[in-house]
């Protein structure tokens, strides 16, 4: 019996002494396997630079023909001196954070790192320190938790090669051998960048959104190292990220919304609510681009500006197909409770009993209950359902080369073709009588390079260069992909646009030489 009656219950367990027990080198195989998604990864690594005061941060794929090679993280906050890199790669140390702070655990730089790369190098500057850097492996884990000093020289030159965003002070995080990346098979590389930038730009966009509204600027990049010339190479993709505003309606879809709410939570006090009913069938990204609606009503939380859980409804009620337009922002309180706890990727938020009881009480200023916010939720989505609408053809998504914010409103506006690969708008080679060509086994549109200069004012184009001249381009082609016969009319029109667009190219040029008046 593991209580005998009669006898006196001692409340508290007797202890004759202590012993330190460090982690087990075999805890590196745990770190490594924290289910972490990609997207999740890259972002706790970003909070980190937040946290360090970066306003541009940089995510930089480098690949080569064949292979994609590393992913970095670049920031222009304040940096780490030689004891702050050897404290941010120390496994199991918990800093102390601000109130203020994206950082929790003290675990993700490594955790969320060791997840996707077999290697993790840090390479920092402050304004008062040299350049310094550490490489942490799994390997070095097991090895009694060695970490690699990186060569000073390497440090200074690795900086010094993104002084467009590393000016005076910051860090840059490097990945290498992502198991990912591995994965992806000879010629593949484009389609695989191509979902997982899209991916993750969705990702950051939604779950940072407050941050890129404030200012921050955020920017996703593809460099091919093995195009020849110095330094990096060529840039062959770059997104600005956008913010996806969960709650970015223009118009309500219920008058008097939104409504603030607060609920009375049993060992957390009053929690405040704003709840939201957007317009039924908005084709607002931060509506449609989110992710499904039924997974996207509920709840939102946000720590410290930071979205951590976009949707659900944490088990009070099932998600229903006529609460879509439901959405109910809430900025968790800055001190601990035992009531609302977030995970460890900052993903997800567990709560208890007493916070589903507070929202039956829950009311507005005027007394009006929660329940009553779900039935007008509901009926905004009836009524919006029985409203006519005009249904647009859909059509193949935009891809690589067009701008993003151009891309997000062809979204907006237009339902994509279901597993279509997106049209990819590239500058090549072409006969000089020629200005376009199409490749549509590829799904992609060839503009002659001969005559980038001419659309770019005489300046080198990026990779989302002459959005103009491309939207158009696409609005005019799109219907042409993913068709079985080709026929003599559709090559006849590609044929008369063609000369036309060259005699645009000779009117263009024209123009340029002549001196302004």
């Amino acid at each position: 019996m593991l209580y005998e009656p009669g006898t006196e219950w001692q409340y508290d367990v007797p202890t004759t002494g202590s012993t330190h027990l460090p982690p087990d080198a075999g805890y590196g195989k745990a770190l490594t396997n924290q289910g972490y998604g990609f997207e999740v990864a890259v972002a706790d690594l970003i909070d980190n630079s937040i946290d360090a005061k970066a306003d541009k941060i940089v995510v930089h794929f480098l690949r080569d023909a064949d292979r994609i090679l590393t992913l970095l993280i670049i920031d222009n906050g304040k940096g780490m001196d030689e004891a702050g890199l050897d404290a941010a790669m120390t496994v199991g140390r918990r800093r102390d954070y601000g109130d203020e702070a994206l950082g929790m655990y003290g675990t993700g730089l490594k955790a969320a790192s060791l997840s996707h790369a077999s290697s993790l190098t840090v390479v920092s500057r402050t304004r008062r320190s040299r350049a310094a850097g550490r490489l942490l492996t799994a390997e070095g884990i097991e090895d009694s938790f060695r970490c690699d000093t990186v060569d000073a020289r390497y440090a200074q030159e690795f900086v010094d090669r993104y002084d467009g965003v590393i000016e005076w002070q910051g860090t840059i995080v490097r990945w290498d051998g992502v198991r990912a990346f591995e994965t992806v098979a000879r010629g593949q590389s484009d389609q695989f960048l191509s979902k997982a930038i899209s991916r993750l730009e969705t990702h950051l966009g939604l779950y940072l959104h407050r941050f890129l509204q404030r200012g921050l600027k955020l920017d996703i990049a593809v460099w091919d190292v093995g195009s020849g010339g110095q330094g990096l190479g060529e840039e062959v993709d770059h997104i600005a990220v956008e913010a996806l505003d969960p709650f970015g309606y223009k118009v309500p879809g219920k008058a008097d919304y939104p409504r603030e709410f607060i609920a009375p939570v049993e060992g957390l006090g009053d929690l405040r609510m704003k709840a939201h009913i957007w317009q039924a069938k908005s084709k607002q990204a931060g509506f449609r681009q989110i992710g499904s609606l039924m997974d996207r009503q509920g709840f939102y939380f946000y720590r410290n500006d930071r979205l951590v859980q976009a949707g659900g409804w944490n088990g009070w009620r099932n998600p229903e197909g006529h609460l879509a337009l439901a959405r109910v922002a809430i900025d968790l309180p800055s001190h601990e409770n035992n009531v609302l706890s977030l995970d460890v990727k900052k993903e997800t938020i567990t709560v208890t009993q007493a916070f589903t009881d507070g929202l039956d009480k829950a009311v507005d200023s005027k007394g009006r209950t929660f329940r009553s916010y779900m039935l007008d939720a509901e009926t905004a989505y009836r009524d919006g359902s029985r409203r006519n609408e005009i249904v647009r053809k859909p059509v193949t998504p935009p891809g690589k080369g067009l701008d993003p914010k151009v891309k997000r409103v062809i979204k907006e506006e237009l339902p994509e073709k279901p597993g279509e690969e997106p049209i990819t708008f590239t500058w090549g080679p072409l006969p000089p009588d020629q200005f376009f060509a199409l490749d549509r086994e590829r799904n992609v549109v060839v503009l002659n390079k001969t005559f980038r200069e001419d659309f770019n004012d005489g300046r080198r184009g990026g990779a989302n260069d002459v959005p103009v001249t491309k939207t158009l381009l696409y609005l005019l082609l799109e219907d042409c992909f993913g068709l079985g016969r080709w026929e003599r009319s559709r090559q006849d029109r590609l044929d008369y646009w063609n000369t036309i667009l060259m005699a645009s190219v000779g009117a263009q040029r024209t123009r340029r030489a002549q001196p302004l008046s």
